[in-house]
């Protein structure tokens, strides 16, 4: 098979060679993504200290696969001020936390000044905290509602003190599927370009994309690929987080949803399709820790952090409102067979954990 001899050689996949991908059985297309993922990384598995903020549910689009923003679905609205927010990240620099992670809706009320102001007020009372805000639907949001360019918004978030981007708001890039799950929110030509001139400032992001719902195979492809072309221009993607669509409290009519088997196989695609970008991320909060683990076989190299808090997963479903212990982390990485390997939000790794280090295995 042409599929087969393409990976046994490693050539750069096309497009016809990733649908492919999805023929080949779970094991065989498993082995490959290993083979790439240990090539590079070895046994190590990556995570970090973190803790998510998200302000406010209050968000002026409505896209049907969210659960999070207030509305019938979730009829909890609420705005967090400045100063909670900084209680929040205070409370966390004590416990050790070394990223923050602020995602939030659309709201007209927490303006691109409200953030500008958190984030140069945390960088001045904790300077050593990674900030990782702002995707890149918020970027847009922002910036339309200033009437600024892109770059003017990216400008004002660096000189605040923004580290780097998540990469929220990918969803779908295909524009059909995305006119429906999310019509209104950023385009894709649209989230690309704001990550591209994020690079060019010399700053680093992650890119997601959101599968399970009513995208089909050929959407995922699609996806992967646009973001190999950005990486091929600038390199500034660390990671590349699948994640799984999460069913409760949501507008879309989904009758079949994903087997973990569907689930393995597209993290397994995303390593073998994505030679350029560095980490594959299995995001234990939309697939549990248990199959995040698994996954760590199958191409990925990093399960996210430690969270403490979150929101947005949480309300559709995911049981990741209260984050994850550290030493479950740690536990279950090691039972598995792999390393933990404590890492900052660029990848530097900050530590390597022993056997030691589990509970269980003490």
């Amino acid at each position: 098979m042409k599929i087969l001899e393409k990976l046994k050689n490693q050539k750069r996949l096309n497009y016809e060679d990733a649908l492919a991908l999805y023929e080949l059985d779970l094991f065989t297309l498993g082995h490959f993504a290993n083979l790439k993922r240990t090539s590079m990384w070895g046994k190590k598995v990556y995570f970090n200290i973190n803790r998510h903020i998200n302000p406010t549910n209050i968000c002026k689009d409505i896209c049907k696969f969210c659960a999070f923003s207030a509305n019938r679905k979730n009829p909890n609205p609420y705005r967090y001020t400045k100063d909670e927010v900084l209680h929040i990240v205070e409370e966390a620099f004590k416990r050790g936390i070394k990223e923050i992670h602020v995602v939030s809706a659309h709201n007209e009320e927490h303006d691109l000044y409200w953030y500008i102001d958190v984030f140069k007020t945390i960088k001045a009372r904790f300077p050593t905290i990674h900030i990782k805000a702002l995707t890149a639907a918020e970027v847009h949001f922002l910036s339309t509602l200033h009437d600024l360019n892109y770059e003017e918004t990216i400008e004002k978030m660096i000189e605040a003190g923004v580290d780097s981007m998540p990469g929220g708001g990918a969803e779908i890039f295909d524009e059909k599927v995305r006119e429906y799950v999310c019509k209104g929110k950023v385009k894709s030509n649209e989230w690309l370009e704001i990550h591209e001139l994020w690079h060019k400032k010399g700053k680093f992001s992650n890119a997601t994309m959101l599968f399970g719902h009513v995208e089909e195979k050929e959407h995922r492809i699609d996806h992967m690929l646009r973001l190999r072309d950005v990486q091929d221009r600038t390199g500034g993607f660390n990671a590349f987080i699948p994640l799984v669509y999460q069913r409760d409290n949501n507008y879309l009519k989904v009758d079949n949803f994903l087997g973990s088997q569907d689930i393995l196989k597209t993290i397994a695609i995303s390593r073998l399709i994505l030679d350029n970008i560095p980490h594959i991320k299995a995001y234990w909060a939309t697939t549990t820790l248990g199959l995040a683990m698994v996954a760590q076989e199958f191409g990925a190299d990093d399960l996210d952090g430690t969270i403490e808090k979150e929101a947005i997963q949480s309300a559709g479903g995911a049981k990741s409102a209260n984050g994850q212990a550290l030493q479950d982390f740690l536990d279950v990485i090691i039972t598995s067979g792999f390393v933990p390997v404590e890492r900052d939000s660029l990848y530097n790794e900050l530590k390597v954990y022993e056997e030691s280090a589990c509970g269980v295995c003490q």
